[in-house]
């Protein structure tokens, strides 16, 4: 397989942007695409640095793309650049124009961990016709749904991300997984979290509320907290996940 290094101006938030690549030697292009989104506090180069993510994908026909979300949480901001158009709009047809990826929904997929586990479903339920599969390790689900008070952790950040008041907005996953179903379009879904992570219960509500609405998803707890200890484990069953939706074979162990 390759790896690169990829820097480009992104139109859409109007600066340079960077993103790190994983490019399959097996298969036949056009390949399919596995976005794999970063935490609030890293970059485009953590996920390559703290787990064997190139590893994992060795014998499976799929690019990886690891972009820079910087602390937008992948979403169009009320006060500030639109992620979200940048990371489903912009960001696939850069990688379709320059690499063998696929086009289609069937060939594009996204994942993450943290407020990157926040961000794949906020693409993938705010842009359903886009992905087949979305997975979340750690999300910050509730981030986007519950109202932002004024002694919350970094509140005038989130207030310029999502407003004071954001339930049922284009940020809550809560609103865009009901809206997604209504459409009859949600993509696969599977959310993981650790037995010992503070944001343990915003996972239990976020999937409960999925039970409420019949929306089919897999999830699961294991013992762990929010490290990367953790998340090396469990993106390789992400893959696996993903890897059945993509109609690819299942990765090495």
């Amino acid at each position: 397989m390759a790896f690169t290094h990829v820097q480009w101006m992104s139109k859409v938030i109007g600066k340079a942007v960077g993103m790190n690549v994983i490019l399959p030697d097996c298969g036949r292009p056009p390949f399919p695409v596995f976005y794999l989104l970063h935490g609030l506090s890293d970059d485009y180069t953590i996920w390559h640095r703290r787990t064997r993510i190139e590893w994992y994908v060795r014998d499976l026909p799929l690019i990886v793309v690891m972009p820079d979300g910087f602390r937008g949480f992948y979403t169009n901001n009320e006060d500030g650049p639109q992620y979200a158009t940048y990371m489903a709009e912009e960001l696939p047809a850069f990688m379709e124009r320059h690499f063998s990826a696929q086009s289609e929904r069937a060939g594009r997929c996204v994942g993450g961990l943290s407020m990157g586990g926040y961000g794949a479903l906020r693409l993938a339920l705010g842009y359903p016709e886009r992905y087949v599969s979305a997975t979340s390790h750690s999300g910050a689900l509730a981030f986007g749904h519950d109202p932002v008070g004024a002694a919350d952790f970094r509140a005038v950040e989130f207030r310029r991300i999502t407003g004071a008041q954001p339930t049922g907005s284009q940020h809550d996953l809560f609103a865009l997984a009901a809206k997604a179903q209504q459409a009859g379009s949600v993509p696969a879904l599977r959310i993981d979290c650790g037995t010992e992570d503070h944001l343990l219960p915003s996972n239990r509500r976020f999937a409960e509320h999925l039970g409420t609405l019949g929306v089919p998803h897999e999830y699961q707890e294991f013992p762990g907290n929010h490290t990367w200890d953790y998340w090396d484990a469990h993106v390789q069953e992400a893959l696996a996940f993903h890897a059945r939706h993509l109609a690819l074979p299942p990765a090495a162990p």
